[in-house]
């Protein structure tokens, strides 16, 4: 008995008892999680599996579990199944992490104060995991209408991001923010943040668009397309090619600037990759369209543009730091033990 509580010990200590590394550890459990369930919903899209489970939170009306589907291959059911099975995991990490956040006290000092900044962020995931929930079983009951695919899809994109910005923050202190590059490189780094954001957006709307947005086969076998927006494809094509251009312009300019100014050797690295994980995308992106959308040409498309916004997100917070209030100064970002936060 002592030899198992002891192992329950040591297996709920990371979470119960946390540490810098431990909640580290956690965070980027996060992002793995979120990034890979980002990859894995774009399968689904891209196979046409979306309605291989077309109720929900069942899979069909009969059965919680992949059953056979009118319509519906047996993979189109298991791809979809699968997808949501990868939920439980990211549900259980997000949790984990919360918990973890809200127990951890700087050094190990059981008497020092909560960091309310880890604790926000980390709640954003399992609150995000539930809207996200509500927003698939919406996408399910609608028959993947794009306009809530798009939201399913850039709502994930936010929990990825705030999965990014909490597993650096476990690094940093809870003193205000400080930066590390001159204010105009700080400016280009959160243009191109956002800029980015958008880009992400036009390819939700080019994919809405195009024809693999999805198919269903009706009752007679026939196989009909879903829901559609109904833009030119050569021209929100065009629109999302050229955000990607701006993109590229904005990367040029602040690497350069980076490169010759005082910036953290981090941040010129991670400005480099930035750079060359834009001109792989944009020879995917053109190679992918002159040969007609392969779907699996687009995965790799949308994979690349997750990764690429991890490193955008993560090169925006290489150009500042946070350190510890000073001594004597009020420490906003922080709650005392026992105290609630607010509602």
């Amino acid at each position: 008995m002592e030899r198992v509580s002891s192992w329950l010990a040591r297996v709920t200590a990371p979470v119960l008892r946390p540490t810098q590394a431990s909640l580290r550890g956690l965070a980027l459990a996060a992002v793995i999680s979120n990034a890979v369930i980002i990859s894995t919903g774009e399968a689904v899209r891209l196979s046409s599996s979306g309605l291989g489970c077309p109720d929900w939170p069942q899979c069909t009306k009969t059965s919680v579990v992949a059953a056979h589907s009118v319509g519906q291959t047996t993979l189109n059911t298991w791809i979809e199944f699968g997808n949501r099975l990868l939920n439980f995991p990211l549900v259980a990490i997000a949790a984990l992490v919360f918990i973890a956040c809200w127990r951890y006290r700087p050094d190990g000092n059981a008497g020092a104060v909560r960091r309310r900044d880890l604790v926000w962020l980390s709640a954003a995931l399992p609150v995000g995991i539930i809207a996200q929930a509500v927003v698939g079983g919406i996408v399910v009951l609608t028959r993947l209408n794009p306009a809530m695919v798009a939201v399913h899809y850039l709502l994930s994109s936010a929990i990825l991001a705030a999965a990014v910005v909490l597993h650096v923050r476990v690094d940093e202190g809870a003193g205000p923010a400080r930066s590390l590059v001159r204010a105009d490189l700080r400016v280009l780094a959160g243009l191109l943040v956002a800029v980015t954001a958008l880009m992400l957006a036009a390819g939700t709307v080019v994919t809405g668009t195009g024809p693999l947005a999805g198919t269903v086969i009706d009752s007679h076998g026939r196989r009909e397309t879903v829901p559609r927006f109904h833009f030119p494809l050569e021209n929100v094509t065009q629109l999302h090619a050229d955000i990607g251009w701006f993109i590229g312009a904005l990367a040029v300019a602040l690497v350069i600037g980076l490169r010759y100014s005082t910036a953290p050797r981090a941040a010129v690295r991670l400005g480099w990759v930035v750079l060359i994980g834009l001109g792989i995308q944009g020879v995917i992106g053109y190679v992918q369209y002159f040969n007609h959308l392969p779907a699996g040409l687009v995965w790799v498309h949308v994979v690349a543009s997750v990764l690429l916004w991890i490193c955008v997100l993560r090169l925006y917070l290489a150009t500042r730091t946070r350190s510890a209030p000073p001594d004597g100064a009020p420490a906003a970002p922080s709650v005392t033990v026992g105290e609630e936060l607010p509602a």
